[in-house]
């Protein structure tokens, strides 16, 4: 066993613990930190300075440094621009949405959007709707994200101007559902909030009730066209998130239909274009998002990939006047050097932690949580972490169907991570004498981790 330091625990419970180590978490797969919650102390570790991919607890960086470098108070913006006098309810010009990464912009906001231009006294465009999305930079798509995950809603791309299906602010995709029909018949599908300027080809079977199912409902890699394949027993649904393949397109092409249905009607069919608003644009409208205090509990609860980057790449633009994810990074280095974390050796690649090239490890992650707790905003932290065993999904969150057992309820309070062969788990837990600690666990290597994790950490809870 190597580099274990003990401090305030018997040699009894050392023992108990290296038996967890090397039965349970697998001895060459991980990585452990205990501290004491209220000292600091590290009461055990084994490689903790041993870097390894830490998934979604990225967030535990990228989320701290923006409640304390944007604030809690902050919020996003979107502006709305005319270019053009209006005449007899024409505007002869164009119209520019100017976009600074709100991800909880919805229908209700776009809808809110077409009646402030229609109470403007606009019914007609002769020019185009036009997205500025130039307050981020770089490419879309972030890090390390696959073919596979491109099409999908953690893989969402990062973009100024997007929009988001549900209250979980799930921003650059839509909702698919799909439902049988009658056995040999395409199932019936549904889609939230809209297509948006995707196109769906539907080549699904209704199966018998007992048969396989093996839908599957997919946008083709870098393109609008999403195919319904597979078999759906009768009886049965599915529901899946898509991501846009163009965020700012997407969202302004469902903006565009929302102001036909408010009667705004465009005289040129294809009206969408990207550009930068002109200086002479005239703003007739700003929405504001909700303040990050009231979004920040969804983010870490539900690990949302998209709101990371978008936290990562607005500090970037705040700070340094650049909106990527170099400048973000540059962020949170500052915010790390200012709690004193040694973070020499760490590697970063995005704010989400689905890049597999970001490298933490847990001696420096429950560092963070440890003085986490001295500044002023770490009531929002704590209380955006997953609870152990709350059913409840905005409570729970990823931790909802995990940890049930009645006497861990309330106990555990962790931030989790996964991507391909490795699971995370840190946070602050109370062990069976009563006493609270930070701990973090990393495993890598194993593609089913998470049982050996939750068992670790059970048997741990029950050891101190």
């Amino acid at each position: 066993m190597e580099e274990i330091q003990e401090k305030n625990l018997n040699s009894d419970t050392i023992t108990k613990l290296e038996q967890v180590v090397e039965t349970i978490l697998g001895k060459d797969k991980a990585t452990f930190t205990l501290r004491d919650k209220t000292s600091g102390e590290i009461l055990y570790t084994y490689r903790g300075e041993h870097l390894m991919r830490p998934a979604s607890n990225m967030k535990i960086l990228t989320g701290a440094a923006a409640i304390s470098e944007l604030g809690l108070d902050y919020r996003f913006k979107t502006e709305v621009f005319i270019d053009g006098n209006v005449e007899d309810h024409t505007l002869n010009g164009d119209i520019y949405v100017k976009g600074y990464g709100d991800p909880t912009i919805n229908e209700a906001t776009l809808k809110h959007f077409a009646k402030v231009l229609r109470e403007y006294g606009i019914q007609h465009v002769k020019g185009k709707l036009i997205g500025d999305d130039t307050y981020f930079s770089g490419e879309t798509l972030p890090p390390g994200v696959d073919d596979e995950g491109e099409t999908h809603y953690y893989g969402a791309r990062i973009s100024p101007i997007t929009m988001s299906p549900n209250d979980d602010f799930d921003a650059s995709t839509i909702i698919v559902e799909a439902a049988s029909g009658n056995i040999g018949e395409k199932p019936m599908f549904n889609v939230i909030p809209h297509l948006s300027g995707l196109q769906i080809s539907n080549e699904g079977k209704t199966v018998d009730k007992n048969a396989e199912n093996t839908l599957e409902i997919r946008r083709i890699n870098n393109t609008n066209h999403i195919v319904i394949t597979g078999e759906l027993p009768e009886g049965e649904t599915a529901k899946v998130w898509v991501s846009h393949q163009d965020p700012t397109k997407n969202t302004l092409l469902f903006f565009k239909e929302l102001c036909k249905d408010a009667g705004i009607r465009f005289e040129q069919e294809d009206a969408i274009a990207s550009g930068t608003t002109p200086k002479h644009a005239k703003l007739i409208h700003t929405h504001e998002s909700r303040p990050i205090a009231e979004m920040f509990s969804i983010f870490m609860k539900l690990s949302n990939n998209s709101i990371a980057d978008i936290f990562l790449k607005t500090m970037g633009k705040q700070k340094h006047g650049i909106g990527d994810y170099v400048h973000g990074l540059k962020v949170v280095r500052a915010y790390l050097e200012k709690l004193h974390i040694d973070f020499a050796t760490w590697q970063f690649a995005d704010g989400s932690g689905l890049s597999h090239h970001n490298r933490l490890h847990s001696n420096g992650i429950s560092e963070l949580l440890y003085k986490l707790q001295k500044e002023p905003y770490f009531e929002n932290f704590f209380e955006s972490l997953p609870v152990g065993g709350n059913t409840n999904r905005l409570v729970g969150g990823t931790l909802k169907d995990r940890f049930l057992e009645p006497q861990l309820q309330q106990q555990i309070f962790a931030k989790t991570g996964y991507i391909h062969e490795v699971n995370t788990l840190s946070g602050y837990v109370t062990g069976k004498s009563g006493r609270d600690y930070i701990f973090s666990i990393m495993l890598e290597g194993r593609e089913e981790g998470i049982p050996f994790l939750d068992e670790g950490l059970k048997v741990i809870i029950e050891i101190v």
